[in-house]
């Protein structure tokens, strides 16, 4: 049996293409005969649900029960996972997943889990950064910056905008 991936599709607000990025994956893993399964965390609708009703469960993360339908896809012999975290959500979503032992499982290598972090044009999209990194020990993290629908990222004037992308960086003696 093959190590699970767990991958969360995550976002501070809504319409950035999170869902859009979750699909595209699935449409992905299905054309390439990957088993898959998939949680839209939009409970009780489910946006994601619509695309792909026959591997795609609507929860939520907040119950017990629903967590430990996600934490019983590591057993459930599927390749693969795709969370899409509800708008907003994913930082508590990915506390869920760590109270749970997603975290602690991809530390110790029992399974591969990533985040698809995308990112929409406000402040708290570059706050959501820092909140959600800090907890991503042992996971693979990627940001993503939505170019499709034009949205313009931070147009503040420059000593704002340096206070979010400044990096400090020292070089080793």
């Amino acid at each position: 049996m093959t190590k699970p991936v767990v991958i969360v599709v995550g976002a501070d607000k809504g319409g950035v293409g999170k869902t859009t990025v979750s699909r595209t994956l699935l449409d992905y893993f299905n054309t390439n005969n990957v088993q898959t399964r998939a949680f839209d965390t939009e409970s009780p609708r489910g946006t994601l649900k619509r695309f792909h009703p026959e591997m795609t469960e609507i929860v939520d993360m907040t119950t017990t029960a629903d967590q430990m339908k996600i934490f019983d896809t590591l057993n459930s012999g599927l390749s693969i996972t795709v969370i899409d975290a509800r708008a907003g959500l994913l930082s508590p979503a990915l506390a869920s997943l760590r109270d749970i032992g997603f975290l602690d499982a991809a530390r110790s290598g029992q399974i591969t889990f990533a985040v698809f972090h995308i990112l929409g044009s406000s402040i708290a999209s570059r706050d959501e950064i820092a909140e959600t990194a800090s907890s991503m020990t042992g996971a693979m993290y990627f940001l993503f910056k939505n170019f499709i629908n034009d949205t313009q990222f931070f147009q503040w004037d420059e000593s704002t905008y340096n206070s979010y992308t400044t990096v400090s960086r020292t070089r080793p003696s």
